[in-house]
């Protein structure tokens, strides 16, 4: 499996990129790498890619733009590459549609698990693995109605838009209808790995994007709706 998949790599520090690349080919990955975003945007538009790895500082077009251009057309995984530690860089990036950050300086073996994460839940987006009869598969709660084997999530009969990684977390709610689901179920349910220290921040973007794409008030969600020191609750 692992040896199918294509890894884009997108960092102007020619000597981390290449230690990245390194540790992702021994994992049996194919590679593209590049060292601006105009290169990156190219291979993207002739290249069937899994999963993008992107440097926020980049020399042409940073990566909050590239990610921005990439969620247009494409809904595979996206993991940003920051060296800022400033809460708000992560939180624009999960914003505009990343699915996870990193922040330098960082181990190569971290962003193994990482990449292998995200990996697992978009294969499993988008194969439908694990998909047992309808009536486990599909769930509907007062004019919300979300489809894990086709993988589509409609509210009042219209189409919404989501991230695979936005789409786990408002199933896992869904699934767990009425029942508060803290973070760290969550991140382990979702991520498939140990909740650590940002992984509630991390949760929070996602959880406050997917309330603007259903038109919920954040004030008064109908939806979605924060248990404060436990979790979130659907339903």
């Amino acid at each position: 499996m692992r040896a199918e998949k294509n890894i884009l790599i997108v960092d102007d520090e020619e000597a981390l990129a290449d230690l990245v690349e390194f540790y992702l080919k021994n994992e049996g990955y194919t590679v593209y790498k590049f060292y601006t975003g105009a290169e990156a945007l190219q291979c993207i538009s002739t290249t069937r890619i899994d999963l993008a790895l992107l440097d926020v500082m980049l020399p042409d077009i940073d990566g909050f733009e590239l990610c921005r251009r990439i969620r247009k057309k494409h809904h595979f995984p996206v993991i940003m590459l920051t060296a800022k530690e400033e809460e708000l860089d992560k939180i624009t990036g999960l914003t505009i549609g990343a699915d996870d950050y990193i922040t330098k300086p960082f181990r190569p073996l971290e962003v193994m698990a990482r990449v292998k994460a995200q990996l697992r839940r978009y294969t499993h987006y988008n194969t439908g693995e694990g998909a047992g009869g309808n009536n486990d598969q599909m769930i509907q709660i007062s004019g919300l109605m979300i489809d894990r084997v086709n993988h589509e999530c409609f509210l009042n009969e219209k189409k919404l838009s989501l991230t695979p990684t936005e789409f786990e977390v408002l199933w896992t709610l869904c699934r767990h209808k009425g029942q508060v689901v803290s973070a760290e179920k969550m991140f382990a349910e979702i991520w498939g790995e140990k909740y650590y220290s940002n992984s509630s921040s991390t949760i929070m973007v996602h959880i406050r994007h997917l309330r603007e794409k259903m038109g919920e008030d954040a004030e008064h969600p109908r939806y979605i709706k924060t248990v404060w020191g436990v979790g979130y609750k659907i339903g």
